[in-house]
């Protein structure tokens, strides 16, 4: 850590401070049995939640420099709430997060309080780089929890047999005509990719260590279309048979049609009285489907399915970073201040002959593995597991989210997820070769 210290320490708080809170009013709408609930293997129960992104700091920030006696007194947290860093430990089955009854909800409260005020202890003091570091990545992984939490109690809400259940009571409004799909032509050849520093150790300027290192990469010339697909053009899918068509399909997505019985995007419901007739699931309860917003909750397989009944592709994930990178970060992300948001993608709005929803509403499918980067290399230690670990068998996805905290976005940012998921919140870009 550079520059004035108090300065960055008072930077470090309010990042600290504004992140823990944000998770604090997220999860407050939420009764306890909310909280308690695993829906699928794939989610997590919100309780989970809240202590896992506690647990994180207690084990790699205030456990770091020996200062143990700061760390709750409760051994077994190590053990319910380490998810996956295996160098630090046994761990709970994934699966079984549900059944864990205690500690109980006001005990995991208390948890995050003494946490948080040993953190504050500890900047109150000299904080080093490398714990620093450590601090401003358990900010940014607290974000991508938030993220998580509202998907997951949004599946779990989608499980309960009452009609309606609902996060937020708030009214949606009609989404505009986004006009036809357009397309943006942009020119290849050798480029740089990848953001050129990586877990720094300030607030301003962090990238996860899976964005880096920067790099060339070959780019053909390409087009790609200027907004998300819609409902309305995923229903003409649906109702051209596209999940009745195997040559649509790669050979491990058509399985999955036909185990799951996949005939719609996840969240989609037939009306009870009109099989014409499509209702969704939100956090704003069951509503009518709106065809102009964009199609949400889709697998990598489905996109890949329906861009190859419209006559396209997906997108590389080095084609969307090339054109991501030349144009602003705006777009819809998670707004907890606004109490009409509707925790739900919008409509592109009017053509204006560029792309447009790059970033927030939908994270966007590319064709990409998710591979590491020429150079990369994991760091030493538990914190090494926090991303290089996961790349095999997954697909990138660009761009953020409806429910993707403000300022957790860039265009180098790498997000991944197994081809079959569809609970994250997923849409489609599709793209093309150009020719002429």
């Amino acid at each position: 850590m550079s520059g004035d210290v108090p300065a960055v320490a008072e930077d470090l708080q309010r990042r600290f401070t504004s992140v823990r809170s944000r998770t604090d009013r997220l999860t407050a709408p939420l009764s306890a049995e909310d909280q308690m609930v695993q829906s699928m293997p794939d989610t997590s129960p919100t309780k989970w939640h809240r202590a896992h992104t506690t647990w994180f700091f207690a084990e790699f920030v205030l456990g770091a420099d020996g200062t143990s006696g700061r760390v709750w007194d409760r051994p077994e947290y190590r053990f319910l709430y380490n998810s996956y860093y295996d160098t630090v430990g046994a761990r709970h089955p994934r699966p079984e997060r549900g059944l864990v009854t205690r500690p109980s909800i006001d005990e995991v409260a208390d948890y995050r309080a003494h946490i948080d005020a040993a953190i504050g202890e500890l900047l109150a003091g000299d904080i080093g780089p490398e714990l620093a570091d450590v601090l401003v990545l358990g900010t940014h992984h607290e974000e991508q929890h938030q993220e998580l939490l509202l998907l997951d109690i949004k599946h779990v809400l989608s499980m309960n047999p009452a009609i309606g259940p609902a996060y937020a009571d708030v009214a949606v409004a009609a989404a505009a005509d986004p006009g036809p799909m357009g397309w943006v032509e942009v020119g290849g050849g050798l480029v740089e990719v990848g953001h050129g520093r990586c877990d720094t150790g300030t607030v301003a300027g962090f990238a996860f260590d899976n964005e880096g290192p920067r790099h060339e990469v070959r780019l053909y010339d390409y087009a790609l279309a200027d907004r998300l697909v819609t409902a309305g053009e995923w229903l003409a899918f649906v109702d051209d048979g596209g999940y009745r068509r195997p040559e649509l399909w790669k050979s491990d997505g058509w399985a999955r049609v036909q185990s799951e019985g996949w005939d719609a995007p996840l969240y989609w419901r037939r009306h009870p009285d009109d099989p014409d007739r499509w209702w969704i699931h939100s956090l704003t309860g069951l509503r009518e489907l709106d065809l102009h917003e964009p199609v949400v909750h889709v697998s990598h397989y489905e996109a890949d399915a329906f861009a190859t009944w419209s006559g396209a592709r997906l997108p590389t994930e080095f084609e969307w970073e090339h054109s991501a990178a030349q144009r602003a970060i705006e777009g819809v992300l998670l707004d907890d201040q606004d109490p009409a948001f509707s925790f739900h993608p919008r409509s592109a709005g009017p053509v204006t002959g560029d792309l447009r929803q790059l970033f927030g509403d939908c994270w966007e499918w590319t064709s990409s593995a998710y591979q590491p980067y020429p150079g990369f290399r994991a760091a030493a230690g538990a914190i090494g597991e926090y991303n290089g670990k996961f790349m095999s068998g997954q697909q990138v996805l660009r761009g953020g989210s409806v429910y993707t905290p403000p300022g957790h976005v860039r265009a180098t940012y790498r997000n991944f997820f197994h081809p079959h998921t569809r609970w994250h919140a997923a849409g489609v870009r599709l793209a093309a070769d150009r020719t002429s």
